[in-house]
């Protein structure tokens, strides 16, 4: 029901309502005195009109675009209409009917734009200015047809266009004309045809043609620079693009595939015209993009030009770094001040990509130098090599064209290290100049076919200079000790499985990395790689060793486990947290090699878990590092579970009990530290391992001493868990000793039931069950109290 409010009250809200809103009232009126005054000071607007009413039947295309489809179909059909007549009607007419039918249609068609124009009509004059341009088309191949049959048709054709590519031209440039768009373009575009149509039909072969489409990219470059922007410098654009790339690819071939110094003359003057043009419109272009990209193609071309020269006199190893020599001696025009900016950098950037091309022409051997010797892990100790070549290929074949590998490298290494001065580009110039020097030293030996000794030597100091490299403090230019350290470790891997021929230059080579990159991890900055990668090296020096000696593997495993300490003290010992991971990861890897190599012998595998134990429990006893003390229990009972396997003992307690009695003693320990910590957490684990698998060897034991001890043991527990109010050792023990009385108690209750009648043991749960409910209550404050016991224990 509603609440209705007595007279008094409902009057006070009527009044504070009414006084709300003349509060409200006044506020309004102010603001609406403020908005007069800014009004007044401003234009006031005309009305709006009224939206229109849109239309049901709204036009879906514009007057302008209907026209021109008009116009477009209308110039299609009569193009048609001519191509049909002058190819089917032709015949029917004589030479004098057929002249002056063809010219009276073209001069008429070719007139009637004028008078389009002068009445505004753009769009149709168009539409006829193209039917016109068609019909002068057609017009030549009426003249061949009929006059000129004996003519070649190439020949007719390179003549033909180039009449027509004037025609159109005047057409365009006629006073009342030049407003048409179409005119000119198309003289433009049928101006690519002449030169290369002559050429092809005079037989000039390949330079000659070459030669045409170069000159015709020239006649577009000239166009395309001085046309205003509009049609016509598009089509002139793309015309000298088209044809230029045509020609420069057909004159590089030429050049790359020349078989004398004459051919080789002949495909350099055209890839130098070439470039000449693309100078030319780099440099008279505006527009920076354009002419940084012209001046790269100039560059590249130039470059072929010269190396084509040379490279037909030259071994074929020695064409790249020919025309290397000339991509690197483009660097020179960078310094002239008089070259515009834009030209001096497509310069700068084709002297990059010659010696970028170089650099991937040289990859093959380098990938072939430093993956080759992986090979030898199959054949180690097979014996030593005839030279560094036959170490690195392993049966493979040599490249012998990229004999000249290693100067390439170099001298682009030296252009990085020398020409690159800029404060943002020094240290990455540095870093290739250091990547591309390490890279030719790494091919030398193998080039040169150095003897099998020496290419070892050079790679131990390789990796030397690398480390020290890395040490050496940076400087304001320097490329950090990264890269360097990068590069020794990718020397040391090659060197490491170059050295496996023979016995002797393994554990000299592995000898020396273990003595290198222990010493570079003096320096603290490198510990986070050269830590490991000593002990890696080590892990492997220890194996040869063993090996050399011919011992046995388990034997081998013995000193392979010195890896596993030495990580563990550098772990302790370094205060980089990454080094601290590596080392110990590196050091469990030795370790799980020295377990492997004992798997054999069950005598020193347990030895080896125990030394493992030792190991994991000393890198325990660090504070941050408390939890490896698990790793070290589980390899301890491991140790003794494997020395018992190991003399016969099948018992479980022989198994269980060692591992309790620390896992108790532990539990006992925490509970002095923290009395807060639950029974079950410091005694359950150790408890459970002792009595469980007790238990379950008791229940299939047939013997009665087993179970006896079980049960004592167990009271023994519970009895200690009653004492001392534990929770753990009363349940468990408890639980154990109840489950052993009812295993010893079994065969007598199953006599018993067995002279019992079948009446009696129904009759004995049913007064069970009468018991049970008629104290019910009683059981029910009895349990209450056992868990409020319970509950009051640890």
């Amino acid at each position: 029901m509603t609440h209705v409010p007595p007279p008094a009250e409902e009057l006070r809200l009527i009044d504070t309502e009414l006084w709300q809103l003349d509060a409200l009232r006044v506020q309004l009126l102010a603001r609406r005195a403020w908005l007069v005054g800014r009004l007044s000071s401003f234009p006031q607007p005309g009305p709006v009109p009224p939206a229109e009413t849109p239309s049901p039947h709204t036009p879906e295309a514009t007057a302008p675009r209907v026209q021109n489809v008009l116009l477009l179909l209308g110039g299609l059909l009569l193009t048609i209409a001519a191509i049909a007549f002058t190819l089917v009607s032709w015949g029917h007419l004589g030479i004098a009917g057929r002249a002056l039918v063809l010219g009276a249609v073209t001069v008429a068609t070719l007139a009637a734009p004028l008078p389009l124009l002068g009445r505004g009509l753009r769009s149709t004059a168009e539409a006829v200015a193209g039917l016109a341009l068609a019909l002068t088309v057609l017009d030549a191949y009426a003249l061949y047809a009929v006059a000129l049959t004996d003519m070649d048709g190439t020949a007719y054709t390179a003549g033909a266009s180039a009449v027509l590519a004037a025609v159109w031209t005047g057409y365009g440039f006629l006073p009342r004309l030049r407003s048409l768009r179409l005119p000119l373009p198309a003289a433009v575009t049928i101006a690519q045809l002449p030169l290369l149509l002559w050429a092809v039909a005079a037989g000039a072969g390949q330079y000659g043609i070459t030669g045409a489409l170069l000159v015709t990219a020239m006649g577009d470059t000239a166009v395309a620079l001085r046309a205003p922007a509009g049609p016509v410098r598009i089509t002139a654009t793309a015309g000298a693009y088209g044809m230029g790339v045509w020609g420069a690819l057909s004159a590089a071939w030429l050049s790359w595939t020349a078989g004398g110094p004459g051919a080789a003359t002949q495909a350099a003057a055209l890839l130098l015209f070439a470039a000449g043009v693309a100078l030319t419109a780099a440099w008279r272009d505006r527009a920076a993009g354009h002419a940084v990209g012209l001046s790269l193609a100039a560059g590249l071309l130039a470059v072929t030009a010269l190396g084509g020269i040379v490279h037909p006199a030259l071994p074929s190893t020695w064409a790249v770094p020919a025309h290397l020599a000339f991509g690197i001696a483009l660097l020179a025009a960078v310094r002239v001040k008089r070259l515009l900016e834009p030209v001096r950098r497509g310069l700068a950037l084709a002297s990059a990509a010659v010696q970028g091309l170089a650099v991937l022409w040289a990859l093959p051997l380098l990938a072939l130098t430093l993956l080759g010797p992986a090979g030898w892990a199959a054949r180690v100790w097979s014996g030593t090599p005839a030279g560094a070549r036959a170490a690195v290929t392993v049966g493979a074949p040599w490249l012998p064209q990229l004999q000249s590998a290693p100067l390439v490298l170099t001298a682009v290494a030296t252009v990085l290290a020398l020409a690159v001065r800029t404060t943002a580009w020094r240290p990455k110039a540095l870093t290739g100049a250091l990547v591309l020097g390490w890279s030719a030293l790494m091919l030398l030996p193998a080039v040169t076919d150095l003897p099998y000794p020496a290419a070892l030597v050079v790679e131990v100091l390789a990796t030397a200079a690398l480390l020290a490299v890395a040490a050496r403090p940076r400087s304001t230019e320097g490329t950090g000790p990264l890269p360097a350290l990068v590069l020794a470790l990718l020397t040391s891997l090659s060197l490491a499985f170059l050295s496996l021929p023979t016995r002797s230059a393994t554990v000299g080579v592995l000898t020396a990395l273990t003595a290198l990159f222990a010493a570079a991890s003096l320096k603290q900055r490198l510990t986070t790689v050269t830590v490991p990668a000593a002990l890696g090296y080590g892990a492997a020096w220890a194996c040869a060793v063993g090996a050399a000696a011919d011992w046995a593997p388990q034997h081998t495993a013995l000193l392979v486990l010195v890896v596993p300490a030495v990580a563990a003290l550098c772990a302790a010992r370094t205060a980089d947290a990454r080094t601290t991971v590596t080392a110990e990861v590196t050091g469990a890897a030795a370790g799980l090699l020295a377990l492997a190599l004992t798997v054999g012998d069950p005598a020193m595998f347990s030895l080896a878990l125990s030394l493992s134990g030792m190991i994991v429990a000393g890198t325990a006893l660090r504070a941050d590092r408390r939890p490896a003390a698990y790793a070290a229990t589980a390899l301890f009972a491991l140790a003794a579970w494997v020395r018992l396997a190991a003399w016969g003992v099948t018992a479980p307690e022989a198994y269980m009990v060692p591992l309790s009695v620390p896992a108790l003693m532990m539990g006992a320990l925490r509970r002095r530290r923290d009395p807060r910590a639950s029974s079950w957490t410091a005694y359950g684990p150790g408890l459970a391992t002792a009595l469980i698998p007790s238990l379950a060897a008791a229940w299939t034991d047939v013997h009665a001493t087993r179970p006896l001890l079980l049960g004592a043991a167990a009271l023994l527990v519970t009895l200690l868990g009653a004492r001392h109010r534990l929770r753990a050792p009363l349940l468990l023990g408890g639980g154990v000793l109840v489950l052993d009385t009812l295993h010893e108690l079994a065969p007598y209750l199953i006599q018993i039931t067995g002279l019992l009648p079948r009446w009696v043991p129904p009759a004995l749960a049913g007064a069970l069950l009468l018991a049970v409910g008629a104290t019910y209550e009683q059981r029910l404050r009895d349990v209450r109290r056992a868990r409020d016991l319970l509950g009051r224990m640890d």
